[in-house]
C-alpha cells in the first residue's frame, strides 16, 4: 500500500528513512542549542567579592542576583564528583546561618548553599574558600 501524503506518494521504505532523517535533524539542533545556551549561560554568570560581601549574578533570561555578607557565612564546601575530578572542576558552596531547606518532591530534604559556583576550576576553588573563610572570620572580628 502506498499512502499518500500532501499530493506525493512514498513507500514504506521511504517513510522510514524520512523518519531516520527527521530524528537525526532534531537530534543535531538540540546539541546545538544546548550547546549555545551553555555559551549563554557562562556569558551571564558573573561574581565578585565586594567590601560588603560575595555577590552572585546568573541566569540567561530570568536574572538572579544574590549577596551574602561574609559575617553570615557559615561554611564553605568544595563538591567534586567523579566527573568534575576527571574535567578537573569543582563546585564551590557557600552555606549561611538563614540557609533554607532544599524543597524536593516528598518535601524538605536538608540545608542548601545560599551561594553556589559550579565550574570552576579546584586550584579557583580552594583559593577562593580560604579568601571567604578569612573575609567571614575577619567581618566577626570587628563586631562591637
Amino acid at each position: 500500500m502506498i499512502p499518500i501524503f500532501l499530493g506525493q506518494a512514498f513507500s514504506d521504505a521511504d517513510l522510514s528513512l524520512n523518519w531516520v532523517w527527521w530524528s537525526w535533524l532534531i537530534l543535531i539542533i538540540a546539541i546545538v542549542l544546548s550547546y549555545f545556551w551553555a555559551r549563554l549561560s557562562y556569558h551571564f554568570y558573573r561574581y565578585e567579592l565586594s567590601e560588603l560581601g560575595f555577590r552572585k549574578e546568573s541566569g540567561v533570561i530570568l536574572k538572579s542576583y544574590v549577596t551574602i555578607p561574609y559575617d553570615h557565612i557559615q561554611n564553605v564546601d568544595i563538591y567534586r564528583g567523579i566527573l568534575a575530578r576527571i574535567l578537573g572542576l569543582s563546585d564551590l558552596q557557600i552555606q549561611t546561618a538563614g540557609a533554607s531547606a532544599v524543597m524536593g518532591r516528598y518535601g524538605a530534604r536538608g540545608m542548601g548553599a545560599e551561594g553556589r559556583l559550579p565550574g570552576l576550576s579546584h586550584e579557583m576553588a580552594e583559593q577562593l574558600r580560604d579568601e571567604l573563610i578569612r573575609r567571614a572570620h575577619t567581618s566577626r572580628n570587628q563586631g562591637l
